[in-house]
């Protein structure tokens, strides 16, 4: 029986930046794995002698929330960027919840971090209840899609 979503891995080419950019968003580091790299990592994930750098980050205290696993492969390095294709297969993006849309948006802008890309201004659509919700969408350094949303509108 499944339980719930433990963790969301994100691959991405430089650590600190992208540490620095999810610290943006309130995410903090629980666990800091530091380097890493086994024998049970190579059998589990069919990675060649794997070696990179990973933390569990989360958003909040409440032990049974979802993380993400923010890691850099070292070996085999990691390249590439995320597709923007949000019509392909595979996740497509993270969704997260907030307060105060617009102003997480401006704080995000003014960090001015390369490869950081909004797709639009946020956008106000009715929620079936009489109300509205607000989202907007932006890419992190390496190209995986971030979605923002606030219940009740902006």
């Amino acid at each position: 029986m499944v339980k719930g979503i433990y963790h969301i891995n994100v691959n991405v080419t430089n650590f600190e930046r992208s540490l620095a950019f999810y610290q943006l968003l309130e995410f903090k580091i629980v666990r800091d794995l530091g380097e890493v790299g086994s024998k049970y990592l190579e059998r589990g994930l069919r990675i060649a002698h794997p070696v990179g750098r990973a933390a569990l980050l989360q958003v909040g205290d409440d032990r049974r929330s979802t993380r993400l696993d923010l890691l850099e492969w070292k070996s085999p390095k990691t390249e590439g960027r995320a597709s923007p294709d949000l019509t392909r297969a595979g996740m497509a993006r993270i969704a997260l919840v907030t307060e105060g849309l617009r102003a997480l948006c401006e704080k995000v802008k003014a960090a001015n971090i390369p490869g950081v890309e909004f797709f639009s201004e946020p956008q106000v659509i009715p929620n079936g209840a009489g109300g509205s919700d607000s989202f907007v969408c932006f890419t992190d350094p390496d190209g995986t899609v971030i979605e923002l949303i606030e219940f009740g509108g902006v």
